[in-house]
């Protein structure tokens, strides 16, 4: 028999016992005599009238009969049965694990080792070395005096120009803000409006743009790059003959692109498993960028739905007509992906890694400090307030002729501070050696 089930047994029969042994008493005593007919129920009739008055009790009884006849299988039969229950006993009465499982694919995490490649563009050493040529090289552009590396510095910059909006050929002024190059080779969508797909998609529209590089064809690209000696032996050893194309340039440059990785923060450190290397502060931060809802457009491992790691929301509406008059701004004037004729943009979800080190922010370059463009997305993406800018509950938008109501969290200035600290620790150690020089 079961250890568990022998007191269950024990008391079960007795209570079964002590409640025939009451109902026979009245029904013999009390019952019986008081006849509808006015005689006395015999013997048969008493047994009748306790039987119809006792089916709980019979009903009970015959339980316990299949509990005891249960209780004397083997284990290996009664196990399975009884588990459950224990099961559910112990897990109500024990405490809470110190720790929750870990998940198969946890919410922080750090870059894949391996960079997306695609198929029909192989990296090899070569065809690398050739990138990075082209990629400083003036001859791709117009008049001779840019490369793709006069805005995009990965010599001793983040990546970026540092100017609120790019400079093409002939002093030039455009109408977007440079992004980073660091870390794009994660990503799905190129351009702030996304309109690339691919770094192969993308190498060639900046040479092109009139505004940038400003080239008058690919064909005049192909021509320079054949009329130097040293290009064909180049093109010759990285895609195996020497033919020069704007598919093979636009291969390279990509291939080189997808050199410029930065996986070295000290937020990779702490995902790795090095509980120092982010402050209280900056682990305060990284909560409040969780529970604000910060990760639902900047997810993943790049910080980015427009990310070929990690969930995929690319594209974005830029809320600003939840924002105030000197908040806005300039940032509702370019519609990105939007229709010309809507009141908000839309753009791509730009990775925030290297962002304390990429100033000015936005598409337009229009805010100069990552404090302040964390306060304007808590409030035009999240709806929440931040205590201290001096505006009411409410918000007006005279665009869409609009009254709301912030209806998020109230962020205080700690939780800025905090949230700004966690994102700095998204700061490649090698790109923060080379900005403090």
């Amino acid at each position: 028999m079961h250890a568990d089930l022998a007191p269950i047994l024990v008391i079960g029969i007795l209570v079964a016992l002590a409640a025939f042994t009451a109902l026979t008493l009245l029904v013999r005593r009390d019952l019986a005599p008081a006849g509808s007919w006015g005689g006395v129920l015999d013997g048969g009739g008493r047994w009748f009238l306790g039987a119809a008055l006792g089916l709980g009790v019979i009903a009970f009884s015959i339980k316990l009969a299949i509990l005891a006849t249960l209780a004397n299988f083997p284990a290996q039969t009664i196990a399975p049965l009884i588990a459950p229950r224990a099961q559910v006993a112990e897990d109500f009465d024990a405490p809470p694990p110190p720790n929750p499982p870990p998940s198969s694919t946890p919410t922080w995490r750090g870059l894949p080792a391996l960079v997306p490649t695609p198929v029909d563009n192989p990296g090899n050493a070569a065809k690398l070395a050739l990138g990075r040529r082209l990629f400083h090289d003036t001859k791709l552009s117009q008049d001779g005096s840019l490369s793709c590396a006069s805005c995009h510095d990965v010599s001793k910059g983040a990546g970026h120009d540092g100017r609120v909006t790019a400079q093409g050929i002939n002093g030039q002024i455009g109408s977007r803000n440079t992004p980073t190059v660091y870390n794009a080779a994660y990503q799905a969508r190129l351009f702030w409006d996304g309109r690339a797909a691919s770094l192969e998609e993308q190498a060639l529209g900046p040479i092109l743009n009139p505004l940038e590089m400003g080239l008058a064809s690919l064909d005049l690209m192909e021509q320079r790059l054949a009329a130097d000696p040293t290009y064909p032996p180049a093109f010759a050893a990285a895609f195996g003959s020497a033919a020069i194309s704007a598919n093979r340039v636009a291969q390279a440059l990509a291939t080189f692109e997808r050199s410029l990785v930065t996986n070295d923060s000290p937020y990779d450190r702490f995902v790795a498993g090095d509980e120092r290397a982010l402050s209280p502060g900056q682990q305060r931060g990284m909560w409040l960028f969780q529970d604000l809802g910060c990760a639902t457009c900047h997810s993943g491992p790049n910080f980015s739905g427009a990310s070929l790691v990690g969930p995929k929301n690319p594209f974005a509406v830029l809320r600003t007509s939840r924002l105030s008059a000197d908040q806005r701004g300039t940032l509702a004037a370019d519609k990105g992906r939007g229709a010309p004729s809507s009141a908000e943009g839309v753009w791509r979800v730009p990775s925030l890694r290297n962002v304390a080190l990429t100033a000015p922010y936005f598409h337009n370059g229009s805010v100069a400090s990552l404090d302040q463009a964390v306060r304007i997305m808590a409030q035009a993406q999240l709806g929440a307030k931040v205590e201290g800018h001096g505006h009411e509950d409410l918000w007006w938008s005279a665009e869409q002729s609009r009254l709301g109501r912030y209806v998020g969290k109230t962020l205080s200035p700690r939780d800025v501070d905090d949230l700004v600290s966690f994102l700095q620790s998204l700061t490649s150690d090698t790109l923060a050696r080379r900005a403090a020089l």
